[in-house]
């Protein structure tokens, strides 16, 4: 499929920049042609048996070759899907002598006193294969007790008994001190030449023993099953006639190197649905929007973040896996939450006798019912399916034709029976829970860090957002929607806006009023000389580089803190006051609360250096009138919207022009993706082909 969602920027004539989205129903493909200007998609489904061959396939419907592409972007959910799913390595951990439970013991956290169903995380590593290191450190650094290198070695001869794939190493401080880590590390290769290992100083040189001890752990739980799928690709393409930079979409959104992302796999936890808000961003700068939600709903989850005062809101951890049994990420990345439900999420009876969606997915193999490729439960898209939303004839352009009577029974059979319901009204009261839960995800990345979600325009994509998003903006008292060019593919699309980008982050405590300038000048100065030397490694050079400072700050007596960005002549100036300000206000965001009178400190330095890389520019459309052209009207059919079925148009996207308005109900359709307009909403096509829609009405 071809759309010239872009113009020609002055790049290198006849080259093409690629970008493959992996998903866990889909594979997504976005082809810039820099000589033409023209973007061609392709989608497929994923392959999980080989991933590559689901890139492979995707790559020829945009009509791409490998040996025509001069830079790969690659972003992918089968890191956090390792994680979630509990499918990667046999792990071992090294630590330091007496430290050995940490993992398991966590920080005790119990979110809801009084669930009696309430359980501990549950460790990547059992305790059997978590062996102690005879060292320690204070915590400056300096050498309490030395490195038993023997007692390392035949620990090492133990692993090797055991079978063991990947080793993670956390020793004590090591933030200021990495030598006992990267000496332990040293004989690990030694003793096991085919062991993956990590060291925890590599990913994160900050306080918090646990957190930092829970990512380098499942950095190695998944490093060999990363290392060799994203080297697999490599040598895939390579063998195509590929000869660009590969780089991996990281959990915030920016770039690194493919050989980077085979050590430090846990950066791309986050790489697909991050790529999605960068491409939000991008469209926020074109449209001159400061503050949106990004929304994203594919085949297995729905994801969402948030642009605010025009940037894409990040943290420097994340629990993955639900807050009460989550392990901890202690590393940089978008500001994201993830629920699972997606298109094929599974509606199923609950234990207790309810009706639940997800976060079983029907995925890939088999899918949905109505795929007709042998599933038998029921799920989001055999629900919408069957209400008329969703057309049979013109799934994936016609590519893949649905089997109607295929999800009807599987409703009726899983979900209509047993609750004594008709198959509309069991298909209703999925969406209805799909919907509810994916509100939750806006929920979280809105009301839950101090901000009103209607404020905020929503930005929806994937293959299902659209088909849900207004009711989820009504859900959330959102007005205004806006469905970019192709959602199906706006996850490989984000790619092409992203930069080359490295975060680094130095535990340094100080209090505000007692901070010595030329001190945290000195780390600063030092963490950005690292990031520039990494960004001139890679292969494609960026237009400029771009530095940006933060520190972790938190009041006097507080055990979390909140990252405040800063700006270089706050020390140059040595501006006590201005950066105390600028805490206060941060906070108050945060928490609803500041203390403008309480003493402050800091906690962490942090720097990010950008290599910012040309971008392609989004190319108007063409201006029609209000009355959109005859022939972009498609037919009309019966799409059940609560109670009433009534009669809907139905409308082919490519044929709309700038400045078209259509009433809801309608459907508005294309290649990958169908907008569902509810009775009151109106959609107005903008300039650059974006569907705004205003939302009226009640859900439906």
């Amino acid at each position: 499929m071809e759309q010239s969602l872009l113009a020609q920027n002055g790049e290198t004539p006849g080259k093409i920049r690629l970008a493959a989205d992996i998903g866990g129903t889909f594979t997504d493909i976005a082809a810039f042609n820099t000589s033409t200007g023209r973007l061609h998609f392709g989608k497929t489904l994923s392959t999980p048996g080989s991933l590559i061959d689901g890139i492979a396939t995707g790559a020829s419907r945009a009509d791409a070759a490998f040996a025509d592409a001069d830079i790969f972007l690659h972003g992918s959910t089968v890191a956090i899907n390792t994680m979630l799913e509990r499918t990667g390595a046999k792990t071992a951990l090294l630590i330091t002598e007496g430290f050995r439970d940490i993992y398991e013991i966590g920080r005790i956290n119990r979110p809801d006193a009084y669930n009696l169903f309430f359980q501990k995380h549950e460790p990547l590593v059992e305790r059997a294969l978590r062996f102690e290191v005879h060292e320690r450190l204070f915590a400056e650094g300096e050498v309490y007790k030395p490195l038993d290198e023997d007692h390392v070695r035949a620990t090492c001869r133990r692993l090797r008994d055991e079978g063991v794939e990947a080793v993670a190493i956390l020793l004590l401080h090591c933030y200021a001190n990495p030598a006992h880590e990267l000496r332990v590390g040293e004989i690990v290769e030694e003793e096991l030449p085919d062991a993956f290992v990590s060291t925890s100083h590599e990913l994160s040189q900050e306080y918090r023993e646990f957190e930092r001890c829970s990512t380098v752990v499942a950095n190695a739980y998944i490093g060999p099953k990363i290392k060799n799928y994203i080297g697999g690709i490599n040598d895939r393409i390579r063998e195509d006639g590929f000869d660009g930079s590969f780089l991996v979409v990281q959990s915030t959104g920016g770039l690194y190197d493919g050989e980077q992302a085979q050590r430090q796999c846990i950066r791309m936890l986050e790489s697909g649905p991050a790529a999605g808000v960068i491409g939000t961003q991008a469209l926020c700068d074109v449209l001159g929007m400061r503050n949106a939600i990004a929304f994203d709903m594919g085949g297995t989850t729905a994801k969402a973040g948030v642009i605010h005062d025009g940037e894409a809101l990040t943290t420097g951890s994340a629990l993955i896996g639900g807050y009460e049994r989550a392990l901890p990420i202690q590393i940089a990345m978008m500001d994201i939450f993830e629920v699972g439900t997606g298109g094929g999420s599974i509606a199923q009876i609950a234990d207790e006798g309810g009706l639940r969606v997800g976060p079983q997915s029907a995925g890939a193999q088999p899918g949905p019912a109505c795929y007709d490729q042998g599933g038998t439960e029921p799920t989001v898209t055999d629900a919408n399916v069957l209400l008329g939303r969703l057309s049979p004839d013109r799934f994936l352009g016609g590519e893949m034709t649905l089997n109607v009577a295929v999800a009807e029974a599987a409703i009726l059979d899983k979900v209509g029976n047993p609750l004594g319901l008709g198959a509309v009204e069991a298909a209703q009261g999925i969406l209805r829970i799909a919907v509810t839960a994916m509100s939750h995800a806006v929920k979280a990345v809105t009301t839950e860090r101090g901000l009103d979600a209607g404020d905020f325009a929503m930005v929806a994509y994937g293959g299902a957002g659209p088909l849900h998003a207004c009711n989820i903006a009504r859900e959330m008292g959102i007005r205004k929607l806006i469905i970019p060019r192709s959602p199906g593919h706006f996850s490989a699309f984000g790619m092409l806006f992203s930069d080359l980008r490295y975060d680094y982050v130095r535990s340094r405590f100080t209090r505000l009023t007692d901070a010595d300038f030329a001190d945290i000048e000195a780390i600063y100065t030092a963490l950005e000389a690292e990031g520039i030397a990494e960004v001139e490694k890679v292969s494609v050079a960026p237009e400029r580089i771009v530095i940006s400072r933060s520190a972790d700050m938190r009041y006097v007596g507080q055990e979390h803190s909140v990252t405040v960005d800063l700006t270089p002549d706050l020390f140059a100036n040595e501006d006590r006051a201005g950066i105390k300000k600028r805490f206060d206000a941060v906070h108050d965001v945060r928490y609803g609360t500041s203390a403008p009178q309480e003493r402050s400190e800091i906690v962490s330095l942090r720097v990010t250096v950008t290599g910012m890389l040309e971008k392609p520019v989004l190319e108007p459309i063409v201006q029609g009138e209000a009355t959109p052209p005859r022939e972009a009207h498609t037919g009309d059919r019966t799409v059940r919207f609560g109670q009433d079925a009534l009669e809907t148009g139905t409308w082919d996207r490519t044929k709309l022009l700038a400045g078209n308005l259509i009433d809801g109900p309608a459907l508005i359709e294309e290649h990958a993706s169908t907008t569902v307009l509810h009775p009151g909403d109106t959609c107005e096509v903008d300039a650059f082909g974006n569907l705004v829609i205003s939302i009226g009405g009640p859900a439906s």
